[in-house]
């Protein structure tokens, strides 16, 4: 029952829809994606175009790919079709175990930690803060070096409380990003995430493009929870080693799509379950013939308004005002025709439109348990199948539509409802309220340059999607882009090297 994907009768649809609806044309006729893989389609034919959008770069992969708009990772179904070419199981093992080494490296010893002199074989400087400021600045780097030296040994004996002492006291004698960088990774083996995130801090403060430094907060960030900061260090590392570390980039798109979830079940908490625009609850609507009351719920049968039958003819009554009034007055009917029972024949039906306006609200879960149900009460009735089958879809259950479309066809083979909606049903709304339009609208201002009034729009289709794939997805979209713009506000030099990369990719040739 997806309202991504289908269309009105011609006569309401707007004039300009063919100029502001996607390219299908590449589409198979039984797939279904949804409008983020539509407009991924579109971003893998228009790279060269998005690499160099108003000078910010999007982060690309070793193959040269626009990762926020060609990743899986968002997607909440195994039902779309992958832009790229899929690697083999042999270069899906290479590039786990390539990640598993670099995670590794993360936190393996300091420079020469791993040696087994004992710490009482090197010379320890004695000194306290009292004495210090009495050193030559020469003394004070031979002090840090060896400080440094005997730190290195006690982490790599595991002894980190000490080796902490040790990189402090370096420190002391002379502020270094290596000394807060190394005793960050002792914090970091001890799971002390904030004092991590205070001295990974300190280092970049003194080298901002220290990369190990960069890596460790982000992970610190991720344990902490603060997966935007996470996802901004790792994509700026990424960006800073040119996209060869494999670890960064999945930390990249595993952080999108956390940060993502995140705010998108926000989102949905905030507004709650309502139906979209009038406009859009009217086009999908009208999608399916208009049919006549049942025989029994007539208006000139004499039923109690408050009755579970009069309250079923009222919401199908309502549906005949094309206003968020007329809807959400059907919606409610539906619902306390279904309350109050005694429906008899009459219940399939009730149910099949509670489940359009509960799908219409963004629950469609809820909605697939009414249409299951008024299937077995009623098998003869199309609709119920039809909407399943598009509400299948729509979850990325490509078996289950085919099996309804041809139950349905099997019920009644004559009802052109069924031809219509197989037919139509992977093109979308135009809409001024409709997530998908306005989702589009975003993809035409990357396509102008305009990429920091693409990431309103990209919020905004965020706001206006209804289920909870459709808000994460958008949400995806809008924090990639949002990852950009402030790597490059918060490191300006890093624009001139996103640059270069964008300018290699623009060619044909992939980062290295």
């Amino acid at each position: 029952m997806s309202t991504n994907k289908v269309v009105p009768p011609a006569h309401v649809i707007p004039a300009n829809a063919a100029a502001a609806a996607l390219n299908r044309s590449s589409l198979p006729a039984e797939s279904s994606p949804t409008v983020w893989d539509r407009i991924s389609t579109w971003a893998s034919e228009n790279k060269a175009l998005l690499y160099t959008i108003a000078g910010v770069s999007v982060v690309v992969t070793s193959a040269g790919v626009v990762y926020y708009l060609t990743s899986d990772s968002g997607r909440s179904t195994g039902s779309t079709q992958p832009t790229e070419k899929k690697k083999s199981k042999k270069e899906r093992r290479r590039e786990k175990k390539k990640a598993e080494e670099e995670k590794k490296a993360e936190v393996t010893p300091p420079s020469n930690a791993t040696q087994k002199k004992p710490e009482e074989a090197l010379e320890i400087p004695e000194f306290d803060e009292s004495t210090i400021d009495s050193l030559s600045a020469e003394v004070r780097a031979s002090y840090a070096a060896k400080l440094k030296a005997a730190g290195n040994r006690a982490f790599g004996s595991l002894d980190y409380n000490r080796a902490i002492e040790l990189y402090g006291k370096a420190i002391l004698c002379k502020p270094d990003p290596v000394y807060y960088s190394n005793r960050a990774a002792c914090y970091n083996a001890l799971s002390e995430w904030d004092k991590v995130v205070e001295d990974t801090s300190a280092a970049l403060s003194m080298d901002d493009e220290y990369v190990k430094a960069m890596n460790r907060r982000a992970n610190a960030y991720e344990k902490l929870g603060k997966f935007s900061e996470a996802l901004l260090d790792y994509t700026a590392s990424c960006i800073i080693d040119g996209f060869a570390k494999e670890s960064s980039k999945q930390a990249v798109e595993r952080l999108l799509k956390k940060v993502a979830e995140q705010k998108g079940h926000a989102i949905l908490e905030a507004k709650g379950k309502k139906l979209p625009s009038a406009t859009f609850v009217s086009n999908y609507l009208q999608s399916f013939r208009l049919r006549p009351l049942p025989d029994g719920l007539g208006e000139d049968v004499e039923l109690d308004e408050e009755s579970s039958k009069g309250q079923l003819r009222k919401g199908l009554l309502a549906m005949s005002k094309p206003t968020s009034d007329g809807y959400e007055e059907a919606a409610r009917a539906f619902e306390k025709a279904l309350e109050l029972g005694d429906l008899g024949e009459f219940e399939a039906l009730a149910l099949n439109m509670r489940a359009t306006f509960t799908y219409l609200a963004g629950d469609a879960q809820a909605a697939l348990q009414d249409l299951n149900k008024s299937v077995e009460l009623s098998p003869s009735l199309v609709q119920s199948y039809i909407k399943r089958a598009s509400l299948h879809l729509e979850l990325g259950n490509r078996e289950a539509a085919a099996d309804d479309f041809d139950l349905a066809v099997a019920q009644n083979k004559d009802d052109p409802d069924i031809y219509y909606h197989r037919a139509q049903l992977h093109f979308i709304l135009v809409d001024p309220e409709c997530d998908i339009a306005v989702a589009t609208l975003a993809q035409l201002l990357l396509q102008q340059g305009k990429v920091s009034q693409a990431l309103k729009y990209f919020e905004r289709a965020g706001e206006l999607a209804r289920t909870e794939a459709e808000v994460i997805n958008a949400v995806s979209y809008a924090e990639a882009t949002r990852a950009q713009l402030e790597v490059q506000e918060r490191y300006p030099k890093l624009a001139a090297r996103l640059q270069q990369v964008a300018g290699a990719a623009a060619m044909g040739v992939p980062p290295s």
